[in-house]
């Protein structure tokens, strides 16, 4: 039963991730965002992913921490990328 409740806790977490990817393609800046932050995330998903390995419990919710990593991983990109795009504009101004 606590592996339902931990999938659960990780679909309710990776539901906001497709939100901010979106958010982070439009907007085409990293004003309000934080790299830092997207980092810590990606990190306490890779223990998560390292306490399943350690446990033993090769299960299904594996698969969520990996997408979850995964899409954090896509938005952290579009982060570099758009503070990259802000610094360019700054220049030009």
């Amino acid at each position: 039963m606590a592996q339902v409740f931990e999938m659960v806790m990780l679909i309710m977490f990776g539901l906001s991730w497709p939100f901010n990817i979106t958010k982070s393609l439009r907007s085409r800046t990293a004003k309000g965002k934080s790299m830092l932050f997207e980092t810590c995330v990606i990190i306490g998903y890779i223990c998560g992913v390292i306490g399943k390995f350690i446990s033993g419990q090769f299960t299904y919710v594996l698969a969520v921490y990996f997408l979850d990593i995964l899409m954090v991983s896509i938005d952290l990109a579009l982060t570099i990328r758009n503070h990259k795009l802000d610094l360019a504009a700054a220049e030009k101004a």
